[in-house]
């Protein structure tokens, strides 16, 4: 698995689109749940900062939404902790 930090993320977002590379984002605005997702495909992972999540335009070019079901008072989990869990479901998905 292939992790990347780049500068310009609606850029990479289209040369990735160009390149046969689904874009599944994580947002909290979704009825999609992480782990209804296929994650078996060619996909892209975009996780957005902690309490502010990803940006308008970066939504708007993912191809898919999904969020992590939160209990209590917790808004937000720290950027991490949300990549790694999006990223095991990929993972157990695959094999």
């Amino acid at each position: 698995m292939k992790i990347a930090r780049v500068n310009n993320i609606t850029e990479t977002i289209k040369m990735l689109k160009e390149n046969g590379v689904w874009i599944l984002g994580t947002d909290m605005q979704t009825d999609t749940y992480y782990y209804n997702q296929n994650f078996k495909g060619n996909i892209a992972i975009v996780i957005g900062s902690e309490g502010f999540g990803i940006s308008r335009l970066v939504k708007e070019n993912c191809d898919m939404l999904v969020k992590i079901p939160m209990k209590g008072k917790i808004t937000s989990l720290n950027a991490s902790v949300s990549a790694g869990i999006v990223i095991y479901e990929a993972v157990k998905q695959r094999n």
